[in-house]
């Protein structure tokens, strides 16, 4: 049986056509019922929309700063430029020539990653490594050597290592270096149509300015996208886990001054000045009273002094509150 509008119905869905509130147009095409395209390649999962995942490339920063510069016995500054969503294809002609490159794996992580450095960055590298200075004259234009691939992937290795400890907070993965290249077109990392995530790293070793481009095929990241989602263990990509044993390892190594207060007296400059050898200077506590000890200027202890083993000794009897009263 078909259903028959009201009279009321009827004037109400004219007042809304004639108001704007309703397409007859959209409406038809909902009743009739159409086909919708939708593209494999373009959806959110491979449109290179990773969320947070930025915060992994900002702890291989604070890690990797210290590292380079270490390593390379010279001051080196990292700094994020952004991510790009390429197929893999385009992405591969971006890449300057000649380019060095690392393939390593995200382990247990499905696929294969690269990481792309320019001959600038490439060339301060072996320059550093082998003692040179950044005034050396290299030239940046020509392939490089299996020796030269060799210094280079040495460095290479202790970046990923950082690039590990970044990723520990949000997921265990093993990272692991499988070669060098660099001719781009020996690289498959994943097919040319698959979309890949990048992130660009400007490096500036003391004068000579590089670049270094991360990417990631998006089929790696999927499995691991809800916790990227979730924000999960973000607050302790802030603060390496390690981070408050291993300080509180090297406070307990840290060196203290501490000093002993024999007494104190006031004279005249008059007096200072009229000082010999032998004078004696009264000091305003007695022999027999307790001395303070001070660690870093503040008093903490008392006690007496004394010998032990041939050497001047202080013997402990109280602790000082903080205000320098008796516990």
């Amino acid at each position: 049986m078909e259903k028959i509008l009201t009279k009321a119905e009827i004037e109400a869905l004219l007042n809304a056509v004639f108001e704007g509130r309703i397409e007859p147009e959209k409406e038809l095409a909902k009743a009739e019922g159409s086909a919708v395209n939708y593209d494999l390649f373009n959806t959110e999962a491979y449109r290179g929309f990773v969320p947070n995942l930025d915060i992994v490339y900002d702890g291989y920063i604070r890690y990797s700063r210290i590292t380079l510069s270490n390593r390379l016995r010279k001051s080196v500054e990292i700094k994020k430029v952004g991510a790009k969503s390429y197929k893999f294809d385009d992405f591969i002609q971006t890449l300057p020539t000649p380019v060095c490159m690392a393939i390593f794996k995200l382990e247990p992580l499905k696929g294969a990653a690269l990481l792309a450095m320019d001959s600038s960055m490439a060339f301060a590298i072996i320059d550093s490594v082998l003692g040179g200075t950044s005034r050396t004259a290299l030239n940046p234009n020509r392939l490089f050597t299996n020796l030269e691939l060799k210094l280079v992937e040495k460095v290479v290795i202790d970046i990923l290592a950082d690039l590990e400890k970044a990723w520990l907070p949000l997921y265990p993965a093993k990272v692991n270096l499988l070669r060098m290249e660099m001719n781009p077109r020996l690289v498959t990392i994943v097919p040319p149509e698959y979309q890949v995530v990048t992130m660009m790293v400007k490096v500036q070793i003391e004068e000579t300015p590089g670049t270094m481009i991360f990417t990631v095929p998006i089929m790696t990241i999927e499995p691991i996208r809800d916790k990227l989602k979730e924000g999960m263990q973000f607050d302790l990509m802030a603060i390496d886990p390690q981070w408050s044993f291993r300080l509180s390892s090297e406070i307990l190594d840290a060196p203290l001054e501490m000093s002993v207060e024999l007494g104190n007296a006031n004279i005249s400059l008059r007096e200072l000045l009229d000082l010999a050898v032998g004078d004696t200077i009264m000091l305003d506590k007695p022999s027999t009273s307790e001395l303070v000890v001070k660690v870093e200027g503040v008093p903490k202890f008392q006690g007496v002094p004394g010998i032990r083993h041939g050497n001047k000794a202080f013997q402990i009897s109280s602790i000082l509150a903080d205000k320098g009263t008796i516990k």
